[in-house]
């Protein structure tokens, strides 16, 4: 019998990881990469902008709606095709979903019109909503119990590895032969990974058309609606300062540190995620305010008008830190208070961050337009005040001071 073989029990399906009690690495790693495919695939043109624009005829501001457009695909779609595709075998929808990242990516990195870029980047976000609505609980199932907060941590390592090394890469990768070079490496990536996938991830089945709770009754079940509130507005916040951020360090005299400052920014967020993994179980709360007050930190010292090298990158430090985190924190929490709606909660989150990321875009470029880049941190600073009133408010349900027991 292969290393990958499931077994399904009633409703139950186990895998040899639970068996052994053992996480099982080489599947998770291969969840990673999908989901550094598709962070990466999101936060791309923030590092090649300037370029992307001039190539495309377009203003940055109407190059950056790319951002918005994609995570417009993710927050129209994830809900319904959730629930149309929730009783295919799960390694089948992952392998769609990344081959729908190869194809997008594909003719970005050809288009010279900016209607049919506009249009792969709607694609690609249609598979990031399949992506993400699929990823987090697919890696809770693979683990045993007693560690599937660090399973699904270690799966959305992805997201600031794509921050750390893919956008920086991009971003000279582009300086060095063009932004579309990045987005054909996008491409090989995604075909690698539809290997890796087939090989190393063990398949486990879908779930009844009408397994899924209905929206209405999950909004309703206590502590769902603040997580989903946090993460509308954190993600805002997040979403009007970094689709811009080449614009507003080329504002402060700085546009040719943009590589450098998204990663420092990125390895930043990797020791954040390294945290949240090791103490998530036990301080989920903490972890969240402490995260928020860090970006709002970061965010704080970018507005200072300075102009100084040193002072953005350990504003972007600070900002990576406290960002980090923030999809494990708010998938891990959204679950938790779900209980047994957690799937919908689940795919509700993931419509709902991109709808936050397309208002984000379409915010921070009207922002950028009307008020000029100074304008952007102290958006971030203005928005994050309600996330902290919410989490300190939602201490009995949403996020609690200690993780109820597995």
């Amino acid at each position: 019998m292969s290393n990958h073989t499931t077994v399904a029990s009633g409703s139950a399906t186990t895998t040899p990881s639970m068996a052994t009690g053992r996480l099982p690495l080489p599947a998770l790693l291969a969840l990673a990469t999908a989901v550094f495919v598709t962070s990466l695939t999101e936060t791309l043109p923030a590092g090649v902008l300037p370029a992307m624009s001039a190539d495309l005829g377009v203003g940055e501001a109407a190059a950056g709606q790319s951002v918005t457009v994609y995570a417009l695909g993710t927050a129209l779609t994830a809900v319904p095709l959730a629930a149309r595709t929730a009783d295919w075998r799960r390694k089948r929808l992952l392998l769609t979903s990344v081959a729908g990242f190869a194809a997008a990516n594909t003719v970005t990195a050809f288009s010279s019109s900016y209607a049919l870029t506009m249009g792969a980047r709607f694609l690609a976000g249609v598979a990031a909503g399949v992506a993400w609505a699929l990823l987090a609980g697919y890696a809770r199932r693979l683990a045993p119990p007693h560690l599937q907060g660090r399973a699904v941590a270690v799966a959305m390592t992805g997201i600031p590895l794509a921050l750390s090394l893919g956008v920086p890469a991009g971003t000279f990768l582009g300086a060095a032969v063009g932004w579309r070079a990045a987005f054909t490496a996008m491409t090989v990536i995604a075909a690698g990974l539809l290997g890796w996938i087939a090989l190393a991830v063990p398949d486990l089945p879908g779930e009844s058309r009408g397994g899924r709770a209905p929206v209405a009754r999950t909004l309703r079940v206590p502590g769902v609606l603040p997580v989903l509130a946090v993460t509308f507005a954190l993600v805002l916040a997040h979403t009007v300062l970094y689709t811009y951020v080449a614009a507003y360090l080329g504002h402060v005299g700085l546009g040719g540190s943009t590589g450098l400052v998204l990663l420092v920014f990125g390895v930043a967020s990797l020791a954040g995620i390294w945290i949240t993994g090791r103490y998530i179980d036990r301080r989920l709360r903490a972890l969240t305010l402490a995260g928020t007050v860090l970006v709002a930190v970061g965010a704080a010292a970018l507005a200072v008008p300075a102009g100084s090298t040193a002072l953005v990158l350990v504003a972007a430090a600070l900002w990576g830190l406290g960002w980090g985190g923030a999809p494990t924190l708010l998938q891990t929490a959204v679950a938790d208070a779900g209980g047994d709606a957690a799937d919908t909660a689940q795919t509700m989150l993931v419509s709902l961050w991109n709808a936050a990321m397309a208002a984000g875009g379409l915010a921070g470029g009207l922002l950028l337009g009307a008020l000029g880049a100074e304008a952007l941190p102290w958006s971030v600073l203005l928005l994050l005040v309600p996330v902290v009133a919410v989490v300190t408010g939602a201490r009995a349900h949403g996020f609690p001071a200690r993780r109820a027991s597995s």
